[in-house]
């Protein structure tokens, strides 16, 4: 009781938030008490996503929890229905894309608080199976219909007849629904809606049910019913036309039409609200339009009409049987035995000739007796007393001869024949499911072997397939050109690259023996004498390192050094081993290479100068 009671707490807590969202769509001011609450109605099977549980499945969730055992005045607490409630949504998730599926718990909070607010408004925690019957039918989706012939086997009698006091009942619980969305003014229920529905019939079957509701208009009390339906139905409806008195163009929804006004329309808004415009009157008949038909299939409608070529209005539902099917009584078959041991089916040992064929035993052949004489009592019974066709007890003996002769045939003829033929049929299915396995097994084989032919028949072809390809073979011969072209520029490079060496050698050597020659003659000369060309002066070459080289002076470097005064990056590229990329390294040091011989060339023209002014000063001294 502390569990329900705190359940029922929260649940009023939130009870507020689906009228809150009602009210702010200002439904009120629709003038028309009917398309308002129909308006109302159709919100809450939106906003608790009951539009897209079919009525079916909602009798399909009904009878999962049990109710459909369960006595109509029977007591359900709040988690029950709860549970009920959750099912229905967790069904309808399972045929929900997984891109459009629900929030079960907010559903289910949203549609239990409504249930709650529309069948216990006195709060006294009193729920009974029919009122949720009726409840949950109204508010799902699927076609009026089977709604009504749902509502239908529920007040009507074993006989297929409508019991008046379950019909008042469903009235009393259906008109619950408008008063739960605050229009009891206009749809509250009173005592005689029931007699008003059906005046002067004093036995309504389904048909006549079907009619009444179904007409148009609906009786009074229900009229908004049939009308929630329509809204759904036009929700996507658009009309091509203009709204004579807010002047859109283009209508969605319901369009009206003036029966009194030439080419005067009304969208729904405007309509709804009482708005006109003109002549027109709010007192003028209007007709609702729920589809578009363009001009010229009207005028072939109306050419078709005047001919007679249209026919006649077809019936608003089917035409369903006036009295329900009565199940078929199974009580009477007898289920087969089951299959024993083949020696017990075997015929006894006999020292006489073998019998061909099994004869009956008494006891079949007296029951097969009694079967035969009662069929032809049936059948005489039949043709004496036509009426008997009419009779509802005359399944009742069909269904009994029927149960009895399969009886028979599970007791006698399938005791009989089936052991000799069962498994006999049963090696015969295994044997050809055998051989068809072996039939695909030897096909998968063979495609095995063929795909394996293929592939090696297409790897031997394709040297072929080169050689007849004169594409290919100018491709072939430009790369082979190509490679021997640039073979070619590698030896010459490497025979450029050593003869460079072999011309770095010699110049070194020259300039070796030119700096010992300079270096004997200023020894033995004066200091002051000295030629002011030979004071140390840096030379530094765009593509040497960062130690500068200084004329007249030469880095001591190891014996087997061939590289002796070159820059690094010509050091380098020249050095054994490969540390760099071997076009990037010729580059370099063919650079390397034209500024160290430039350098060279000047400082051999510098020291001759120098040598020329020696011998001239000297001569001149001599003169002197």
């Amino acid at each position: 009781m502390i569990e329900e009671a705190g359940r029922r707490g929260n649940v009023m807590a939130d009870s507020k938030q689906i009228f809150t969202d009602m009210k702010a769509q200002n439904f009120d001011v629709i003038r028309l008490s009917t398309y308002r609450t129909a308006c109302k109605l159709r919100f809450i099977q939106k906003k608790c996503n009951l539009h897209l549980v079919d009525v079916w499945n909602m009798i399909e969730a009904i009878r999962d929890n049990g109710l459909n055992t369960l006595d109509v005045c029977t007591e359900i607490s709040v988690g029950r229905l709860e549970t009920i409630i959750t099912c229905i949504y967790q069904q309808l998730n399972k045929r929900l894309p997984t891109t459009h599926q629900i929030n079960v718990q907010e559903n289910t909070s949203l549609l239990l608080n409504f249930l709650l607010t529309a069948l216990d408004s006195d709060a006294q925690g009193r729920l009974t199976v029919f009122p949720v019957k009726v409840m949950l039918s109204v508010l799902c989706g699927g076609k009026l219909v089977d709604k009504l012939r749902y509502i239908f086997s529920q007040i009507s009698d074993a006989h297929g007849a409508m019991v008046m006091s379950k019909f008042d009942h469903f009235l009393r619980e259906a008109l619950k629904l408008p008063c739960a969305v605050f229009e009891g003014p206009s749809f509250g229920y009173m005592d005689h809606f029931a007699r008003s529905c059906f005046p002067q019939q004093k036995k309504v079957m389904l048909n006549m049910f079907l009619d009444c509701l179904m007409s148009d208009p609906a009786p009074q009390c229900l009229v908004w019913l049939p009308l929630m339906l329509r809204l759904s139905n036009v929700e996507n409806v658009f009309h091509p036309v203009a709204c004579s008195y807010c002047r859109l163009e283009g209508m969605t929804g319901f369009r009206y039409r003036c029966q009194q006004c030439f080419n005067y329309q009304l969208c729904q808004d405007c309509f709804w609200q009482g708005h006109a415009s003109g002549n027109h009157s709010n007192h003028h008949q209007m007709k609702e339009h729920s589809s578009w038909k363009s001009p010229a299939k009207k005028l072939g409608r109306a050419i078709s009409k005047s001919f007679g070529c249209v026919p006649s209005r077809e019936p608003s539902h089917p035409i369903y049987p006036e009295y329900p099917e009565k199940p078929l009584n199974l009580s009477n078959i007898v289920p087969p035995h089951p299959v024993g041991n083949m020696n017990e089916l075997a015929p006894p040992p006999s020292t006489g000739p073998t019998p061909t064929k099994r004869l009956p035993t008494l006891a079949a052949a007296q029951r097969m007796n009694e079967e035969h004489a009662l069929i032809a009592a049936y059948v005489n019974k039949l043709q004496h007393s036509p009426r008997t066709l009419d009779s509802p007890s005359r399944m009742d003996e069909e269904h009994k001869l029927i149960a009895r002769y399969a009886a028979r045939l599970s007791t006698d003829a399938g005791n009989i024949a089936r052991p000799a033929n069962f498994y006999h049929d049963t090696n015969k299915q295994q044997r050809q499911l055998i051989m068809q396995l072996e039939n695909k097994n030897r096909e998968i084989l063979q495609e095995i072997q063929h795909l394996r032919v293929e592939h090696e028949q297409a790897c031997q072809q394709t040297p072929e397939r080169v050689q007849q390809n004169p594409t290919l073979l100018a491709e072939l011969r430009q790369l082979r050109q190509r490679k021997d072209e640039l073979e070619q520029r590698m030896s010459s490079l490497q025979e450029s690259r050593r003869e460079l060496m072999v011309q770095l050698e010699g110049l070194m050597k020259l300039l070796k023996d030119e700096e010992q020659r300079q270096a004997a003659q200023a020894a033995g000369s004066s200091p002051s004498h000295a030629s002011p060309r030979s004071i140390q002066t840096p030379i530094r070459s765009p593509s040497a390192g960062s130690t500068p080289t200084y004329a007249g002076h030469t880095p001591i470097h190891g014996p087997q050094d061939s590289l002796s005064g070159v820059g690094g990056d010509v050091q380098e590229a020249f050095a054994q081993g490969t540390r760099r990329n071997l076009r990037n390294d010729l580059l370099v040091a063919a650079d390397s290479i034209t500024n160290t011989m430039s350098s060279l060339v000047k400082e051999l023209n510098t020291v001759d100068d120098g040598a020329e002014d020696d011998e001239r000063l000297q001569n001149g001294k001599d003169r002197g």
